[in-house]
């Protein structure tokens, strides 16, 4: 028989988050079943919940979970029941990208995590009164109190760290992250700017701050979240509500730009403000997502000075190397995520989403 579990089921675009109870189909040879502990919402949860994305609905979403391994499958090596683990995003293992340690470029990423719904052998991971539910987000649709997690989704972590303090390195963290050691990789002295003072851009400034970067500069238009950006290691922030972005970078930098840019905003204006105020040389990675199809107007001659541009997806990680050695600063007190995370009762899934969307909350973290 097939194990009932609550879930938080969107039935259309723009609808809300209403809990049901789901059936999760039996684990396949790689894939285990995890009992749900906590699970960040992330802004990609909601454009998919608002029908940006043409993920099949109704579905179960979630893409930062973390919790205790209750089954595997029998080909399942890597984790055993009473494992905590984080889960992350999936991939194929066996694509060019994949044998090369860039999961996040697999051949298959589309399919297989954000608009296919389904496994790759097209069988539903999530059923409703029969009938197939989408599922099989980022390998796992994590809102729900117990999901069918594919292995390549998850990463082991020490029992000693709550689970609700590291959830949110299966997406958000990581890529903010990931933006800064995997990309920028700041050389001593450099000038690092983070546009955009949500989760992930919080998470990078962290990162910056444990990078030879002299100089971190936030940027946002709420002053609450560039305060908490100087407290988390922002040495200068620039707010956009009362000044020129080009000047105020410009001031900051004696003239000379900025050697690395992070551009989390996903505004196309605000990129190309990011792009012109690049030093010679200097990097911007594109990590905020607009809706496909946008396309940005950039100054052909100024990107001749070296100037190079690059996209990234969750920050380019090998989440087996990368998410223990987060968590390890998380319990260490180096990465100091609690600082982003309001916590709520799965139940209030609709007031965290409220929350989020009005800026009241960075991090919402749905606990079980």
């Amino acid at each position: 028989m097939s194990p009932i579990t609550r879930a938080a089921v969107v039935e259309s675009g723009g609808a809300p988050f209403t809990l049901a109870d789901v059936e999760l189909d039996a684990p396949g040879p790689h894939e285990a079943v995890v009992r749900m502990v906590a699970a960040g919402l992330c802004h990609t949860d909601l454009t998919v919940a608002g029908g940006g994305l043409p993920f099949p609905l109704p579905g179960v979403l979630g893409h930062e979970g973390a919790g205790v391994v209750e089954a595997v499958g029998p080909a399942v090596s890597g984790v055993a029941p009473g494992d905590h683990v984080v889960l992350s995003f999936t991939s194929c293992g066996e694509c060019r990208n994949c044998r090369a340690g860039h999961p996040a470029y697999c051949a298959t990423w589309l399919p297989l995590n954000l608009i296919g719904g389904r496994r790759a052998d097209g069988s539903s991971t999530l059923r409703r009164d029969g009938a197939p539910l989408g599922g099989h987000f980022f390998g796992q649709s994590s809102f729900a109190e117990r999901a069918l997690v594919d292995e390549r989704s998850l990463v082991k972590v020490d029992a000693d760290v709550p689970l609700e303090t590291v959830a949110p390195l299966g997406c958000g963290v990581q890529t903010g992250v990931g933006a800064l050691w995997n990309v920028l990789r700041p050389a001593a002295g450099s000038t690092v700017v983070v546009l955009g003072a949500g989760a992930v851009g919080l998470s990078a400034v962290m990162a910056a701050a444990l990078t030879p970067a002299t100089r971190v500069v936030a940027v946002d238009r709420v002053a609450e979240r560039l305060s908490l950006a100087e407290e988390l290691g922002a040495t200068h922030t620039v707010s956009t509500a009362g000044a020129d972005l080009g000047e105020a970078l410009a001031e900051i930098t004696g003239g000379q730009g900025a050697d690395g840019v992070v551009e989390t905003t996903g505004s196309p204006a605000v990129l190309r403000q990011g792009v012109d105020a690049l030093a010679a040389r200097g990097t911007l990675v594109v990590v905020g997502a607009p809706p496909f199809g946008t396309e940005v107007a950039l100054d052909v001659n100024g990107l001749l000075g070296g100037k190079r541009i690059v996209g990234l997806t969750l920050g380019d990680a090998e989440t087996q190397t990368l998410v223990p050695a987060l968590v390890r600063l998380v319990r260490d007190g180096r990465l100091p995520l609690h600082r982003l995370i309001s916590t709520y009762p799965f139940a209030e899934i609709g007031r965290a989403v409220r929350d989020m969307s009005a800026g009241k909350a960075i991090k919402p973290v749905l606990t079980f």
